[in-house]
């Protein structure tokens, strides 16, 4: 499927990498719908990531993570997901089905000056796991699904949007 207007664009990368704030403005300048799978969890839970992950643990909120991802039927859409999402390859196979995938990479350095309030924010961290260990476990994941990366070294929100969208011109 190569008409742009049916394939989908999926957004991962680390918690901050701006999966969100990147994704509203690469649809609207690309006349797409968007989705949050993070707030599809929260509206479907009726509650916030970090309370998910509180009362119910990590293991329980990647299955509900799962559940929400197979549960996507859409086309024209921006998705970004949670930063765990990779952590679920049926989920990963499924919504590569019809889309193609864009690792928005930051460095490690970048992600520990980026992310103050881990549990706040509601960021999977699994029993004794430190940022630099999450970190170097789910680069791995997202190089393996990423149909194209986008370093966002040295560039600004608006930089990082224009170098996705002339990525994204030349693939689909």
């Amino acid at each position: 499927m190569t008409d742009m207007t049916k394939k989908n664009i999926i957004l991962t990368g680390m918690p901050t990498s701006g999966k969100s704030t990147i994704g509203v403005i690469v649809a609207k300048i690309l006349g797409m719908d968007f989705i949050d799978t993070d707030i599809l969890i929260q509206q479907r839970e009726g509650k916030k990531l970090s309370e998910i992950i509180e009362e119910n643990g990590t293991d329980k909120f990647l299955k509900c993570e799962e559940e929400a991802l197979l549960g996507l039927d859409v086309s024209n859409c921006v998705i970004a997901t949670g930063g765990s999402a990779v952590y679920s390859d049926r989920a990963m196979k499924q919504l590569k089905n019809d889309a193609l995938v864009a690792y928005l990479k930051v460095d490690k350095k970048e992600l520990n000056r980026r992310l103050k309030d881990v549990k706040g924010r509601g960021v999977v961290l699994r029993d004794g796991e430190s940022i630099d260990d999450m970190y170097e476990t789910r680069v791995k994941l997202y190089e393996r699904y990423a149909d194209l990366t986008i370093s966002e070294e040295g560039l600004t929100l608006e930089d990082t949007v224009e170098k996705l969208i002339s990525e994204l011109g030349e693939r689909l």
